[in-house]
């Protein structure tokens, strides 16, 4: 059985994941209009300042000591590393193929956990949690053409995988001291000097000549993708366990591609249907170990 608190954790986290399963999608339309600097910049100054205005109303306490240098690592993490090297990637590669990003972070998520938050998930739950990885890959792989379209842009994913693992953990600890959004918002703070200058050197080459679909799109990305969905995200990561909330994520893949065939018009086929199922069944599983004492 899953303690109340836990399973109020996973329902915070799978409000997060419904949140950014249209990231990807969002982000593959926004750059056929704009740069990936831009996109990948641009978005985080709109939520710095949403943050900004949010901490200032509220008159939130300002964080101490080392919370500061643990929200520049969140900051790294999720406001600078995972949108860049995501919207770079997406301007060579299928949203349904990006899905590979987030089909390798519930796994990642769990392993910094783990290190970080010094939890200890039992050896069953890392063995579900590795079958959901591989189904999830699988899933993605499938979708996206297969382990034959891999190319460069990977690599790029890969480093938006650790990133991202990295800035959850953190921003899952951190949120127990500071709250869930008041760490976005701080994290956003944080990094919003960098992204101001980057966001001015992409508009060196002149201002974007987006459709209001793309600016549409851009919006969605600064105001939920990087700030609203992490109010629900860090809470349910705060609630925990970690290792186990971060398991939801295993069913993004699987809303990312649905929307990609419903926005894009990227093909859907019965593989979507049982593959899909696949990797909700083994997410569903592995919340479900008790963590050791």
């Amino acid at each position: 059985m899953i303690s109340t608190r836990t399973s109020t954790g996973i329902w915070w986290g799978l409000l997060g994941v419904v949140a950014f399963s249209f990231t990807v999608p969002l982000t593959r339309v926004a750059v056929e209009g704009m740069s990936p600097l831009f996109i990948g910049a641009g978005r985080a100054v709109v939520a710095a300042i949403l943050a900004a205005l949010a901490l200032a109303l509220t008159r939130q306490r300002f964080p101490r000591g080392r919370q500061w240098l643990r929200l520049a690592v969140v900051a790294g993490g999720i406001v600078a590393g995972f949108p860049l090297l995501t919207t770079f990637a997406l301007t060579s590669t299928s949203a349904s193929h990006g899905a590979i990003v987030i089909a390798l972070l519930p796994a990642a998520t769990a392993t910094v956990a783990v290190i970080r938050g010094r939890e200890r998930p039992r050896l069953l739950f890392w063995i579900l949690t590795a079958v959901g990885v591989v189904a999830a890959l699988v899933f993605a792989l499938v979708q996206s053409g297969g382990f034959g379209s891999l190319h460069w842009a990977d690599l790029l994913l890969l480093g938006a995988v650790v990133a991202a693992a990295i800035g959850y953990a953190e921003g899952g600890l951190l949120a127990r001291e500071l709250g869930s959004w008041q760490t976005i918002s701080w994290a956003l703070v944080v990094a919003s000097p960098v992204m101001i200058l980057l966001t001015v050197v992409s508009l060196g080459s002149g201002s974007p000549s987006a459709t209001p679909a793309q600016w549409l799109s851009f919006a969605y990305l600064g105001v939920v993708s990087m700030f609203l969905g992490f109010f629900a995200w860090y809470r349910g990561l705060a609630i925990g366990p970690m290792a186990q909330v971060s398991q939801i994520q295993l069913v993004q893949p699987v809303m990312t591609i649905a929307w990609a065939g419903l926005l894009l018009g990227e093909p859907l086929t019965w593989t979507t249907v049982v593959g899909g199922l696949a990797v909700i069944l083994c997410a569903g599983a592995a919340v479900r170990v008790r963590l050791r004492k």
